[in-house]
């Protein structure tokens, strides 16, 4: 049986996924190897030094040649400041060619979206990224709904829109805007039906973390909540429906749950499941552009993958604060009533930080940041 093996740093974390053998650069803090997806590397010793300073200190100011710095990483002083440029927002094709150049030394989103049938069989060991001492063996269900090739093999969108999920969305009327997309991304099963003036219909891609089967759809005890999941598979239609299924161990029967069904009841979806090296890969990238991220969220990994498909990104329903613009509650969500803490220690994402970093790119037109109604340029 094959095992893919993880090396990890001392010093950090998280972990980083590369080839066996794998090769481990320097020692402590001085660097490590973080292997591309052609096969090359990069240091990101830059990244992993930035590690000493505090975590209120100033960091790098924005240049023009380059991808985002943040200028402070204090999730608490983000708060302050976070509306976006009030200047008519111009697409930079320079900036985002020269992202996506850069990015593509970390990645590449034809490849890792999924892993594919050809590089693994029915009983293979595979180790978690997140719980590397435990391990899954490939499903035999699994292994039928691996892609044979990429769902974005040879694709390239005029504009992509990535819709998150902040109840910064109601009222925005943004879903016919969403909606004339060329490309649209959707996280974690969102509700889209009921919500469509705000929210869009259209879904080329959507994500589920298996949490979701937990939070949403009440770990299937019964038949209602079975059917209501059922329900809206049936509805992406034709999506890839994207599903981390080796990120940590507690979502192996879930995965599994999903899997079963969308056999079962033969729903028309294309399924797909990132690589394994994919979250580590991604947030190397922003680490060596002074985002000092923990783990990257639903969303801006797929803003990451979008740079690679997508001539324009415009962004949607990415809020991480308790209240807009204009000082009113907001929901975390825009289909429930969950409260969850946005600058929470505890928490393994850092997205008052993400935002940070994703208004700046707004400014110098990489991507549009859509943050209030949809009338108006945000």
């Amino acid at each position: 049986m094959r095992s893919l093996i993880i090396v990890r740093s001392e010093q950090l974390a998280h972990f980083y996924t590369c080839p066996a053998p794998c090769l481990r650069v320097g020692s402590s803090l001085e660097g490590y190897a973080l292997y591309g997806s052609s096969g090359g590397r990069g240091t990101i010793r830059s990244a992993v030094n930035s590690l000493h300073s505090k975590s209120n200190r100033a960091e790098v100011v924005i240049n023009d040649s380059s991808s985002p710095a943040v200028v402070d990483r204090s999730n608490e002083s983000i708060k302050h400041n976070i509306k976006p440029a009030s200047s008519k927002w111009r697409h930079n094709q320079t900036l985002s060619l020269k992202i996506r150049k850069q990015i593509l030394k970390f990645l590449d989103a034809e490849k890792d979206i999924s892993v594919l049938k050809g590089t693994l069989k029915p009983g293979d060991v595979i180790h978690y990224v997140f719980d590397r001492d435990s391990t899954m063996n490939v499903s035999q269900n699994l292994y039928e709904l691996l892609p044979r090739t990429s769902p974005l093999k040879g694709k390239q969108f005029p504009s992509c829109a990535i819709v998150g999920n902040s109840g910064v969305l109601l009222g925005s009327g943004c879903g016919p805007e969403i909606d004339t997309h060329s490309f649209v991304i959707r996280c974690n099963l969102a509700p889209v039906q009921e919500y469509s003036q705000d929210v869009g219909t259209k879904t080329d891609l959507v994500t589920m973390n298996p949490s979701v089967i937990q939070r949403a759809f009440e770990d299937l005890v019964n038949e209602t909540w079975r059917e209501k999941l059922l329900q809206r598979l049936h509805s992406l239609n034709g999506s890839i429906l994207w599903i981390p299924a080796f990120m940590a161990k507690g979502g192996k029967e879930r995965v599994e749950w999903v899997n079963e069904l969308i056999l079962k009841h033969r729903i028309n979806v294309r399924t797909a499941y990132p690589s394994l090296r994919l979250l580590h890969a991604v947030r190397g990238y922003w680490l060596t552009n002074k985002v000092h991220i923990k783990r990257p969220t639903t969303g801006l990994l797929m803003y990451t993958l979008a740079t690679r498909f997508c001539n324009r990104i415009h962004l949607y329903g990415f809020w991480p604060f308790p209240l807009d613009q204009n000082q009113q509650p907001v929901k975390y969500h825009y289909y429930d009533s969950l409260k969850y803490g946005y600058t929470s220690q505890a928490s393994p994402h850092t997205m008052p930080l993400e935002f940070k970093a994703l208004k700046t790119l707004h400014q110098q037109g990489a991507l549009k940041l859509t943050v209030g109604e949809c009338e108006g340029d945000t």
